[in-house]
């Protein structure tokens, strides 16, 4: 589905420039992930679906959390991942970030859960730096 906005911006008297902004989302999400997701997280609205490769992306917000879930076309579940403070990290993750990341920010934090782990991301220097529940550093990836 595409959204189209029109905006019409007066630069001088009898001068107009049209401004157009193109907003797509994935239109056709299949019933199978549309069904995985409703059985996942009942009465939960999704925001925004977005398609990555062959996966189907739900943003949504639950229990005061932005969070997102990750579907194969089959309805497959494949991960969630849930948005949460810099705070709500455990002390050793900040410490690993502090030693090995001197002069970087975190610029976001989250959970992620598949069917066969969980574990912290943080994203820090455009890279995703996964730690295990107990905070233990495990690899880094490109963001």
């Amino acid at each position: 589905m595409f959204g189209f906005k029109i905006f019409f911006v007066k630069q001088m008297p009898g001068l107009y420039i049209l401004f157009i902004t193109v907003s797509c989302t994935a239109q056709n999400i299949p019933a199978p992930v549309k069904a995985t997701f409703e059985k996942s997280f009942p009465h939960t609205v999704v925001k925004k679906w977005d398609k990555e490769g062959s996966n189907y992306e739900a943003n949504f917000s639950k229990d005061g959390k932005t969070m997102s879930a990750t579907f194969d076309a089959n309805g497959t579940w494949k991960e969630t991942e849930t948005d949460i403070k810099i705070e709500e990290l455990p002390p050793s993750v900040l410490s690993y970030i502090k030693s090995n990341y001197r002069d970087a920010g975190i610029k976001e934090a989250a959970i992620i859960e598949t069917a066969k782990d969980k574990m912290y991301e943080v994203e820090v220097k455009r890279k995703d730096l996964l730690f295990d529940m107990h905070g233990e550093f495990l690899k880094e990836e490109q963001d």
